[in-house]
């Protein structure tokens, strides 16, 4: 069992201490570290207690360095919180508690070091003032284990709750993707880039192919290291660093992460239930600038609390808006820790609920509230989860790719769970997009009410073009969505499609008895015309004479005939009857079933009985509709 323990506590507490009397690794790493005789950055150390190993991640308890812990703090399974025995709780104890709450840490053990510097009374004292801090807390219950790393008493005691405290933990979620802050960036020489961080979920191996975020470059692994040591493969829960291939180490930072290839998207927009801590000086207020810190990675947002009057008391929760200046990458479920911008105070925590969402009027309020509030329950599974947000997309649907983005469960997981909704019938699959059926009711009663309404004002139509039909829609409508929607109606008889246009299954164009007689006249004339049409001037100038009706509506009946494929558009300027056009194919047809399979354009004319005048229009229509196949000054005939 692999487990991650993260120290935590005030400066001088003897943290780095503890953790080198445990694992005979010391923890601070560098030069100026060694000089000052503090810690300034995080450290690793490891330890093995048999069936249990344990990573530690060291964090500085220097006020000026709580950011450097924050990034240590992420991705750890058990607090290890440092209190000297000699001092008690201190403001940074307080601090770093208080940071473990609220980025949801559920187990831990409280160690009060320099035991052999304080008397009895002293320790019952700091016990006292211990239990006072962790009363209703996560810790309530955890052991409290006396212990000197200058003498060596209690370190056994210490490695016992450890190991207690591992057995207690949930088994680790294999169902997300595979993702790594970064909380270290290096070169090697001969090897490149190397990246350090508790992998969170997911595994990663040599030559995985993954990406960099946020900017989204891809990396190859190279290779894989946990503790030093060479691995085939690391699971969720190690300590691991990683040689890649395909980037520079001066384009890494902490704060960034490796990802799964394509899965995860940079957000500077995200929703967020928000809790300020009790002993906060002052309220959390929208439009508040405030320092963000989300896994390794920090950057400032504003703040824009929903509940009124805009402020979260001290003690209390909201939901709120972070409205970040550069992009992270979250999913729904990371923790959040919220510090202000100066003095650099930790004032409160929270869950991201929506790394995707928008910017919400007022009247969209009491929606966005309920569908937070069902994303935060505690009890929600992940079944529920992806309901919930097929739910909440309304018409749109999501994708697979969408969920995955807004959740880090992988494919797998996410396909299995909607076939299983799906075959429930609460969700349907459109066009790869997947939505609550009853949305998909909606829109198949909106596109029949368009394709009605069309022929409401277009009677002489033979029925509306898919995609004027799409923008009634709504002009923001996946095109897979609207064609899953469109296919069902076929199916059901509801509507029928010709090529681009839909039209009621029953609906047939209706003519006025002018409209009829404009009509009768276009057929009338070419009919008698034969190959020798008017042009197409001339010809609607015909019909609007016969019928009464001006040019630009006859232009309208003239549509209902090619619609009806009585009429043959052959150019800009000539059409021609359909009889006419068929009479002509056959003519060509039956000349090259005899053998002769070529034509030119006098040929044509003779054949035909027509000047250039029409012969050229003709044979370009021929062309286009492949009944001939022009090669130089002569076409053949297919």
């Amino acid at each position: 069992m692999d487990i991650v323990v993260g120290t935590a506590g005030h400066i001088d507490h003897g943290k780095t201490a503890l953790v080198k009397a445990l694992t005979g690794t010391d923890a601070d790493r560098l030069p100026e570290e060694k000089k000052r005789g503090i810690t300034i950055d995080i450290g690793f150390a490891e330890m093995d207690l048999g069936d249990v190993h344990v990573s530690f991640v060291d964090v500085p308890g220097h006020e000026r360095f709580v950011k450097n812990m924050l990034a240590g703090a992420s991705g750890i399974d058990i607090v290890m919180l440092v209190v000297a025995g000699d001092e008690g709780v201190m403001p940074q104890t307080r601090e770093h508690f208080n940071i473990c709450r609220l980025l949801g840490i559920r187990s831990g053990i409280v160690a009060i070091t320099k035991s052999d510097l304080a008397d009895a009374e002293m320790l019952e004292l700091v016990k006292l003032d211990i239990a006072d801090l962790v009363q209703g807390s996560f810790l309530q219950s955890a052991p409290v284990v006396p212990v000197s790393s200058h003498t060596g008493e209690g370190l056994g005691d210490v490695s016992q709750a450890i190991r207690a405290a591992a057995s207690g933990l949930p088994a680790r979620d294999t169902d997300g993707i595979t993702f790594l802050p970064i909380d270290r960036s290096f070169t090697v020489k001969g090897h490149g880039a190397v990246v350090t961080g508790t992998l969170v979920s997911g595994e990663i191996h040599a030559e995985s192919a993954l990406e960099l975020l946020p900017g989204g470059s891809p990396v190859r692994v190279r290779g894989v290291q946990s503790h030093g040591r060479s691995a085939e493969r690391a699971l969720a829960g190690r300590r691991v660093a990683v040689n890649l291939g395909g980037v520079d180490h001066s384009e890494i930072s902490r704060g960034m992460a490796l990802a799964e290839k394509g899965v995860l998207k940079p957000t500077q927009t995200v929703d967020a239930s928000i809790e300020v801590v009790k002993d906060s000086p002052r309220p959390l207020r929208s439009r508040q600038r405030v320092r963000v810190h989300v896994g390794t990675a920090e950057t400032l947002a504003r703040i824009k609390v929903f509940n009124e009057p805009g402020e979260v008391k001290p003690g209390e929760n909201a939901f709120a808006q972070l409205r970040l200046e550069h992009p992270i990458v979250a999913a729904i479920g990371t923790r959040v820790i919220l510090r202000t911008y100066s003095p650099q105070e930790t004032i409160a925590g929270g869950i991201l609920l929506d790394p995707f969402p928008s910017r919400h009027r007022k009247k969209e309020l009491p929606l966005v509230l309920s569908f937070l509030s069902r994303l935060s329950s505690t009890d929600i599974t992940k079944e529920e989860l992806l309901f919930t947000l097929i739910e909440s997309s309304g018409e749109s649907g999501f994708a697979p790719a969408d969920l995955a983005a807004r959740t880090s469960l992988s494919a797998n997981f996410i396909v299995e769970k909607l076939a299983v909704l799906q075959k429930s019938g609460s969700i349907v699959n459109a066009g790869g997009r997947y939505m609550e059926a009853k949305f998909f009711d909606q829109l198949s009663e909106k596109l029949k009410a368009a394709t009605a309404a069309h022929h409401e004002r277009e009677p002489m139509s033979r029925g509306v073009s898919k995609e004027l039909l799409r923008e009634a829609i709504s002009r923001s409508i996946d095109a897979g969505l609207f064609s899953a929607v469109l296919d069902a109606l076929v199916r059901a008889g509801e509507v029928t499609v010709a090529g681009d246009i839909v039209s009621g299954s029953e609906q047939r164009p209706q003519l006025s008895p002018a409209e009829t007689a404009a009509r009768d006249a276009i057929v009338g004339d070419l009919d008698k015309a034969d190959l020798e049409v008017p042009k197409i001037n001339e010809l609607l100038d015909n019909a609007a004479k016969a019928s009464t009706l001006p040019a630009a509506h006859v232009r309208k009946v003239l549509q209902t005939l090619l619609d009806g494929k009585e009429v043959v558009k052959v150019s800009e300027d000539f059409y021609f009857s359909r009889a006419a056009i068929d009479r002509l194919i056959g003519n060509l047809k039956a000349q090259a079933e005899k053998g002769d399979r070529t034509i030119d354009v006098a040929k044509f004319k003779e054949m035909a009985g027509v000047s250039r005048k029409y012969a050229i229009p003709l044979l370009e229509y021929f062309d286009r509709e492949k009944v001939t196949l022009r090669t130089g000054d002569t076409r053949a005939i297919r």
